[in-house]
């Protein structure tokens, strides 16, 4: 297409291309959830500036105030709908571009410190939750389809395994919505819950890491729901976290192998890559191993975590925006039995697990 302009009296025409229009579109259309999503992350970071000069320190956090500032807001402000499109796009691209940042700040020396413990809590503690949940959802009555799509969910990490893992079970759209209906809510009161099992279970920062990594549904949730209590705590919980997005490539292999055998499995030839190892993972681990062997100098890895908590902010209250109340009352009872009974194992399984393996920095 072209569009018409004057210069000195004579019009021009200047050839504008397809690609350009849609992306201009999409910018605009994302414009006022975006400028919303700014908005709230700087009152919530004025939020926790006041409560660190008026106490000493921030008793809520920055990322879960941004967090319930969206959940709020969400529900409050006239039609909602025209800052969805910005709040989806803070809650993914700006999270993922923040994750590959945070790759920068991560300790790997207390990583490896408990050696393969780590590895093995996390492909243990999955498997597991994986088989029992998918038990749990046929003991309640839940096909086994949708008994499948809701322990992958909770298993792995959440809406993106249950995407992922749905064509190729070809599930049914009411049962890819029944899965996820409760992930965001729930997340939520992980956030906001979880951190009280320190005390209860004796945890340290470290070990609290890796209970959020593992229990906790999506990486917006896992990083709320960690670096409010210490940076350590962040930075292993998404470390447990992406491991477990890592598992998510040969979950659907396996499941596609059955499938098969079945007569059941959905062609899935065309799906790239970054459906099984998305591109933020990737970046996490390239940033961290490029801190190891010294290529990026402690400035610019400064830098890069600075950059990357102030995105987390404004993704932690684009999610808020996005938490609708009201899944609650939408999802059966049995599955919502079936989603907190494996989200309890879960996080049951890896307290025992960090004991028996003695897993701590």
């Amino acid at each position: 297409m072209s569009v018409q302009v004057g210069s000195r009296g004579a019009a021009h025409r200047i050839a504008v291309s397809r690609p350009a229009v849609v992306a201009l579109g999409a910018f605009e259309g994302r414009l006022p959830g975006l400028a919303l999503v700014v908005a709230l992350s700087l009152v919530a970071q004025a939020v926790g500036a006041l409560q660190e000069w008026a106490f000493g320190r921030a008793w809520i956090e920055g990322l879960v105030v941004a967090l319930l500032l969206g959940v709020v807001v969400g529900h409050v402000v006239p039609d909602p709908r025209r800052f969805q499109a910005g709040a989806l796009y803070a809650g993914k691209q700006v999270l993922e571009l923040a994750v590959v940042l945070l790759g920068a700040g991560v300790n790997v020396a207390l990583l490896v410190a408990t050696g393969p413990r780590l590895a093995l809590l996390i492909v243990v503690g999955v498997t597991t939750v994986l088989v029992l949940g998918f038990l749990v959802g046929r003991a309640l009555g839940l096909g086994p389809r949708l008994a499948l799509l809701v322990a992958t969910g909770n298993a792995v990490c959440g809406n993106s395994a249950i995407a992922a893992v749905a064509p190729v079970i070809r599930a049914e759209k009411r049962e890819v919505a029944s899965a996820i209906a409760l992930t965001a809510v729930l997340g939520v009161a992980l956030v906001l819950a979880l951190p009280a099992l320190i005390p209860l279970a004796g945890l340290s920062n470290y070990q609290y890491g890796v209970v959020a990594g593992m229990g906790v549904y999506a990486v917006p949730q896992v990083l709320a729901a960690a670096f409010p209590v210490s940076e350590l705590s962040g930075e292993i919980a998404t470390t447990v976290k992406l491991g477990r997005v890592m598992l998510l490539g040969p979950l659907v292999l396996i499941v596609g192998v059955i499938s098969a055998a079945r007569g059941t499995h959905a062609e899935a030839g065309g799906r790239k890559w970054s459906t099984f190892l998305p591109w933020f993972v990737v970046g996490f681990l390239l940033l961290a191993a490029l801190r190891i062997v010294g290529v990026l100098p402690d400035s610019l890895a400064q830098l890069a975590r600075t950059l990357g908590g102030w995105l987390t902010i404004l993704a932690m209250a684009g999610l808020g925006l996005g938490v609708r109340l009201s899944a609650i009352r939408v999802v059966g009872p049995r599955v919502a039995v079936a989603v907190v009974t494996s989200l309890a194992l879960l996080i049951g399984l890896t307290l025992v697990l960090i004991r028996v393996l003695a897993v701590d920095g």
